[in-house]
């Protein structure tokens, strides 16, 4: 072997080593406050990541460390907070792709979200996700559902005139009594043209809106969409915000349900809750919906911008009333969810004004953790530090068994065991 060809054999070993290593993900925690996801907490530990993957999370000092070492100096280290149930794309989705998203995305890693569920987007968040994938951008692990209508419409119910243009749940017709014809129903051959082309086009959700009408079709087409989606691997995810429509989406037994019912009263219908429990569907929070958003301004704004509309404010109340029944009458798997487009770390802390009403710190860390990974139906790979998990994790400065509002200070996100966001000294 000549001179040069031992050079060449010598540099050619170190490129592999070092692209190994920088793929490789792998690092280990030290010195941490570790709350597992699982109810569990280790005051003093340590987490080893190997190939992007948990491999122990133990007390003491690790037995083997594994690539870079960070030394979290006794602060919280916890799972990757998920959001399953977002709004990620914003105006126009071209001019967001190209102009909007690189930063947008990296916002949902500075608050320490490795996972957020988009409950509908356009295509151009399948391309953004490309871009994760190939490292061209950097951002939280998407999963995104596509519309798929229940019914044909029927003519536009009457609205206030200063909501035209405006958020469509300011006048959600579920806030309306169950009268006026029922809704034409959509042939098969159509939803599943519509079911088809979802899947094509790499969507993961089959997403559907429940709004009975009397002897409408909605829940025999929900029944027939859950089924077809299974069929090709699409869970269905199903949005009812009043308890006569959640009962209705129920009865079609989609895999998540997308918000908690803050029209009606559970505690007044036992019946209801006791359906609605032994479901066993799970369900997402999108408490901050009604609850009042104040920007620099100190105005209360609604999702959409605009001021906020007085006259639903009994559902920021309801709401969180309506989740802490379900929680006691059945230990429901109830997921940290927001549908809002306000920044991540903003909508974070709306979304824990509305949890901390009704829910302990403890529940509240396994809400936006464990119980969020599961309404994704991906619980099984993350959302507790677990062995054999994805290192999706997070350092936070402070207790948020003692202080949820600490779960806003993040210092350090790791999606997939890659250091993804540091907070500067």
């Amino acid at each position: 072997m000549t001179r040069k060809t031992q050079i060449l054999r010598c540099l050619a070993a170190s490129l592999l080593v070092c692209t190994g290593t920088a793929g490789a993900q792998s690092l280990t925690i030290t010195n941490a406050r570790i709350l597992d996801g699982t109810g569990k907490v280790i005051e003093r530990g340590s987490l080893v990541v190997r190939d992007g993957k948990i491999v122990s999370v133990a007390p003491g000092a690790p037995k083997s460390a594994a690539g870079r070492t960070i030394d979290a100096g006794g602060k919280t280290v916890m799972p990757g907070y998920v959001d399953a149930h977002r709004h990620v794309v914003k105006g126009n989705p071209n001019e967001w792709l190209e102009k909007s998203a690189k930063g947008e995305l990296q916002e949902f890693l500075d608050a320490g979200f490795t996972t957020v569920l988009g409950a509908i987007d356009p295509p151009q968040l399948i391309e953004a996700r490309k871009r994760i994938e190939a490292g061209q951008l950097q951002g939280p692990r998407l999963y995104i559902a596509s519309m798929i209508p229940l019914a044909g419409a029927l003519p536009p119910a009457p609205r206030k005139p200063d909501a035209i243009g405006f958020d469509p749940a300011r006048t959600d017709p579920a806030r309306a009594p169950l009268t006026g014809p029922a809704a034409p129903a959509i042939p098969h051959e159509q939803l599943i043209k519509l079911i088809d082309a979802a899947k094509a086009g790499g969507y993961d959700y089959l997403k559907t809106i429940m709004n009975a009408t009397p002897g409408g079709p909605e829940i025999a087409t929900l029944k027939f969409i859950v089924e077809e989606g299974k069929k090709r691997g699409m869970p269905t995810i199903t949005h009812a915000v009043s308890i006569r429509d959640t009962l209705a989406a129920v009865e079609g037994g989609p895999a998540l349900l997308v918000h908690t019912p803050h029209i009606g009263d559970l505690g007044a219908d036992p019946v209801a809750l006791k359906k609605i429990v032994d479901a066993r569907i799970p369900m997402t929070s999108t408490l901050s919906v009604f609850i009042p958003h104040f920007g620099p301004e100190n105005k209360p704004l609604f999702r959409d911008r605009l001021a906020f509309p007085l006259d639903t404010l009994s559902s920021a109340g309801q709401g969180p009333v309506n989740a802490r029944q379900l929680w006691d009458a059945g230990q429901v798997t109830y997921g940290f969810g927001t549908d809002t487009q306000w920044a991540p770390k903003e909508t974070l802390v709306d979304e824990l004004r509305g949890l901390a009403l009704v829910f302990s710190p403890q529940e509240i860390v396994r809400i936006l953790t464990q119980d969020a990974a599961k309404a994704t139906m991906h619980g099984q790979e993350f959302g507790t530090l677990e062995a054999g998990k994805l290192a999706d994790i997070v350092i936070v400065k402070g207790d948020p068994l003692q202080n949820p509002y600490d779960l806003v200070n993040v210092v350090t996100t790791i999606k997939g065991g890659k250091v993804v966001f540091e907070k500067r000294p």
